[in-house]
């Protein structure tokens, strides 16, 4: 791993929730402010891609308010895959580790209030608890088609393909148990948004459940979309290798 890890360790978490950015300063201090205030055991690691919109320096100025944030400034945009992975690492190097951790979206389009429920579906036993559009109860507000039809051939793909039985296999709002963590984390290797499905193979492939929590998931209100068409390409690439190898 190749990052500077900024804020104090001398914290004993029972869930970590980890904040992949890249350009979310507008965003940014209010989701942080948004996760202190459900009063969990928790600490909060922003994995930042030097973003040239400084969302490090508004990080920084949270963590002067609250000792339990963490910011990994990395050198330069290196993947959503690679960021959950270092953010996973970060975790299982603690002593002692949070039992829980817990994975969102950094431009709001996630409610943190969701986060307990998530935590306590895998509390009972689930390896992977995700939060989902599609289940029942589930929904998306402020998409486009042509993002529906993006997220929904996403999933088509990879239930069909890889017969994972999810209805939402692409949400990124998740909670993970530790335990899983520990035993799946030296399998992944994803670069960008194939890491939501890699885990979910993981875990079925090792004997942990996936569970699935409804959710509504907002379109951002603030900055651009970070989905790109390499990145889509990736998805695909990833979905079609797992196939081959089915």
């Amino acid at each position: 791993m190749s990052y500077h890890l900024e804020g104090s360790l001398d914290v004993t978490p029972q869930v970590g929730v980890i904040l992949p950015t890249y350009c979310e300063a507008p965003n940014i201090e209010g989701l942080i402010g948004e996760v202190e205030d459900l009063g969990l055991d928790a600490s909060i690691l922003v994995i930042d891609d030097s973003s040239p919109d400084k969302t490090a320096e508004h990080v920084r100025r949270m963590q002067k308010e609250y000792g339990n944030v963490l910011l990994c400034v990395r050198s330069e945009k290196l993947g959503l895959g690679t960021a959950i992975s270092d953010g996973f690492k970060i975790y299982l190097s603690m002593k002692p580790k949070p039992g829980y951790v817990v994975t969102m979206d950094a431009d709001c389009s996630h409610d943190p209030k969701t986060i307990p429920q998530l935590l306590s579906r895998v509390q009972t036993g689930c390896g992977i608890a995700v939060g989902s559009r599609y289940c029942v109860g589930g929904r998306t507000a402020g998409w486009s088609l042509s993002r529906k039809m993006v997220s929904r051939t996403a999933n088509v793909l990879a239930k069909s393909v890889l017969g994972l039985r999810l209805h939402d296999c692409t949400s990124g709002f998740r909670c993970y148990s530790t335990e899983f963590l520990k035993v799946a984390i030296g399998s992944l290797h994803s670069q960008t948004y194939e890491i939501q499905i890699e885990t979910v193979r993981q875990a079925l492939s090792r004997g942990f459940s996936v569970a699935e929590v409804p959710i509504l998931f907002k379109n951002r209100k603030r900055g651009k979309s970070k989905l790109t068409s390499t990145e889509v390409q990736s998805y695909s690439s990833y979905v079609l290798k797992a196939l081959a190898h089915r």
